[in-house]
């Protein structure tokens, strides 16, 4: 028994920061921005809106894609680091909004790799006959967490919402293999002080602190070791792989690492220009995009790789 991804949707909030607009908050500069990152422009979520309304449009627009009724999911996982509250989970949140009666629900924290470990995490469940279709969405507001004035971070975030249906196939397809690390001792380079049990009162502040140096290196080397790890499970090579899809935080990350295993620019998909870093969002939202573009097709072998906050990173290999 395998996972099988049968339907995919995304939603992105409809105002749009360019490095424009951004260039009047801080000392910067679109050029600035885009050499350094790629980015272009991102999404942002107003006052009113939660990442559980992100997440309820595009889990909408999964189970359309599926073909299955709400009635019919009995697991949903949502992944997120922005939850709508420390408690009810997220996933709580969305199954009433959607309707679902008869469905167990939590919450993943792993920041950007969330989407990674959900998907690990979703398909062996359903591998071991527990539950038969399950509802996985990456979905994050970091723009909330923002310090508007700080030019190393404000510049990189956006906000967003991506999802799928996995079903079980006993087909020789699906999510065939996954691999999830950490790494605690650098978790002090990607953090929110504010707003945990540590610091109820967010005294230290609710907004994200990044090492950036530190970040980046960690990226550049860990991107990589995913891709080299998962394909080494698979008994696969770079060769294999139809399409990488890696987490979308930077365009020179992921330039070195589609260099580093031979990929072809049309191997790798982009779209970080178009929403910056939308953390446990961004690579459903990018499987979603490719997925309508004809980018992927029935047989692909289809790499998600991705990084975070823990700090965290991961892969999982696909047969479409």
């Amino acid at each position: 028994m395998r996972a099988k991804i049968i339907g995919t949707g995304s939603y992105l909030p409809p105002k749009v920061v360019t490095n424009d607009d951004l260039a009047k908050l801080v000392d910067t500069s679109d050029e600035w921005i885009r050499e350094r990152t790629g980015i272009r422009e991102r999404r942002v979520t107003d006052e009113k809106t939660a990442t559980s309304d992100l997440a309820v449009e595009a889990a909408k627009a999964a189970l359309t894609a599926a073909k299955v009724s709400p009635d019919e999911i009995d697991l949903i996982i949502v992944c997120t680091c922005t939850p709508d509250l420390l408690f009810p989970a997220t996933a709580c949140i969305l199954q009433d909004k959607l309707g679902i009666k008869n469905a167990a629900a939590f919450d993943l924290s792993a920041a950007c790799s969330g989407f990674n470990f959900g998907l690990a995490v979703g398909s062996s469940l359903i591998e071991n006959g527990a539950y038969k279709k399950a509802l996985l969405v990456g979905a994050d507001t970091l723009t909330k967490y923002l310090d508007w004035t700080d030019r190393g971070t404000c510049i990189l975030f956006g906000d967003g919402a991506g999802a799928v249906v996995l079903s079980a196939t006993a087909k020789e397809e699906g999510v065939l293999k996954n691999y999830l690390k950490a790494e605690g001792l650098l978790g002090k380079y990607l953090i929110m002080p504010g707003g945990g049990s540590r610091d109820p009162e967010g005294k230290g502040g609710r907004v994200i602190r990044m090492a950036g140096r530190e970040v980046f290196k960690f990226a550049v080397r860990v991107l990589g070791v995913s891709v080299e790890e998962i394909l080494a499970i698979a008994k696969l090579t770079p060769a294999d792989i139809d399409l990488l899809i890696p987490h979308q935080a930077n365009i020179r990350i992921i330039d070195h690492v589609a260099k580093k295993m031979g990929l072809s620019k049309e191997k790798v998909y982009v779209n970080l220009q178009k929403y910056g870093n939308t953390s446990a969002a961004s690579i459903p939202i990018a499987l979603d995009e490719a997925l309508k573009e004809g980018r992927i097709k029935s047989g692909d072998l289809v790499v998600l790789a991705g990084f975070g906050a823990g700090l965290t990173y991961g892969a999982n290999i696909i047969r479409w």
